[in-house]
């Protein structure tokens, strides 16, 4: 949209813009040439992804803190302390 002043406003443009039939049609061919993406573990992911179980969750440590929970060890006043901290260094 160009504004010249406050007495020349153009009109809205549609959404895929004034030259989309414009481009030039590409090859169905291009598609398959695209690059593919690709990820690599070192053996130490590996070892570490199957320690953790299937799901990514770690059960120990699930366990552990559910326990914490329930037998009301699990706030703190440090821990409290810190999240507001946080909080407030979040707000500026």
């Amino acid at each position: 949209m160009q504004i010249n002043g406050t007495h020349q406003i153009h009109g809205t443009q549609a959404l895929n813009g004034p030259h989309f039939n414009n481009r030039p049609q590409q090859a169905t061919s291009a598609a398959s040439s695209q690059p593919v993406d690709q990820l690599d573990l070192s053996p130490a992911a590996l070892a570490a992804s199957e320690s953790s179980g299937s799901d990514g969750i770690r059960t120990d440590l699930v366990a552990q803190l559910r326990q914490q929970i329930a037998s009301g060890t699990y706030d703190t006043a440090d821990k409290l302390e810190s999240a507001v901290d946080r909080l407030f260094d979040s707000l500026g």
